[in-house]
């Protein structure tokens, strides 16, 4: 949820696939994939009601390993081969699912979903500053500086720094923005050990979600029990939130960058924390205090312009 940012997008890295004809406008799409990873964040805040966070990340990760599993059946495509590759994956499965999934899920028992998907929207910021160290290519401009130093300033708004943080949870606030630091140091390590493969982006994708699931069902039985009774809503949100914000968005992800390029499909990003500030507050009644909404665009805009290259205007996306 950066670059495109939602996680298992990682591995788009790795190889292209072939270009299939779209059967929907790519701004239809577009938006629903806005809408589908905007309200994540709800429905994470959902799923927490009845279930633990490690449960909630393990049925996240079931339903959109299945929806990803029924697309290859379809496609006729199979999981890729040789254990180098599945041990990066593995890897990468740990970095860009597993991990921030399962920090998103316990940071908000004790925060808004509105400042979750705030949070999540630093994943470029966070890129930005780590690719100047770990990616040769990626070499500092002011803008884009001044779009990081903007950023970071924008988070401090949302969280109130001017009154000492005041009514802010420490705790879930550290481990939202963890979270989205995971996504970009997963993306450094796909980039440096997964890209040309020769496996295509829908092979590579399936097989991270089905380590990523594995993961959890290993970790989760150690950290939880099992529940004393089905609560219906929070299981319906959590398999939505499988099914359709991992499963279905990196289908529809995958075809906007085909057709479109990753430059405007990774405009999606800052369309996610608008949609999770509204959900959070009209369907949770969630507050919102004047700096949040404030703080947010200027988050937006800096990681906006952390996506600022020299050679920017000369190739524009069509």
């Amino acid at each position: 949820m950066s670059t495109v940012t939602t996680a298992s997008s990682r591995v788009a890295t790795a190889s292209p696939d072939r270009a299939r004809p779209p059967r929907l406008d790519w701004r239809l799409r577009f938006a629903a994939l806005s809408l589908i990873w905007g309200f994540s964040f709800l429905l994470i805040k959902v799923g927490t009601q009845g279930y633990a966070p490690f449960q909630v990340t393990l049925g996240r990760l079931a339903f959109g390993t299945a929806v990803l599993a029924a697309a290859m059946a379809v496609r006729r495509q199979g999981l890729p081969r040789g254990a180098r590759t599945w041990g990066h994956l593995a890897v990468a499965a740990f970095l860009l699912n597993a991990l921030p999934f399962s920090l998103f899920a316990y940071a908000e028992l004790t925060i808004p979903s509105t400042l979750a998907g705030i949070c999540n929207a630093t994943s470029p910021l966070w890129g930005m500053a780590l690719s100047l160290v770990a990616l040769s290519e990626d070499r500092p401009t002011r803008v884009r500086v001044a779009g990081l130093g903007l950023g970071f300033l924008g988070v401090l708004t949302v969280l109130g720094a001017w009154q000492g943080f005041h009514g802010l949870d420490a705790t879930g606030t550290a481990l939202a923005l963890l979270a989205s630091l995971s996504y970009p140091v997963g993306w450094i390590y796909v980039r440096r050990t997964l890209a040309g493969t020769g496996h295509s982006h829908l092979s590579m994708t399936g097989a991270q979600l089905l380590l990523a699931t594995v993961q959890l069902a290993v970790v989760t039985p150690l950290f939880t029990s099992l529940p004393t009774r089905v609560s219906v809503v929070p299981l319906l949100a959590i398999a939505a939130l499988g099914a359709l914000g991992t499963g279905l968005a990196v289908l529809l992800q995958y075809g906007l960058v085909a057709e479109v390029g990753p430059t405007t499909a990774q405009m999606v990003t800052y369309f996610v924390p608008v949609i999770a500030t509204a959900a959070g507050f009209a369907l949770l009644g969630e507050p919102l205090a004047w700096s949040t909404p404030v703080g947010a665009v200027i988050v937006l805009t800096g990681a906006a312009l952390t996506q600022v290259r020299p050679n920017s205007r000369r190739t524009p996306q069509t």
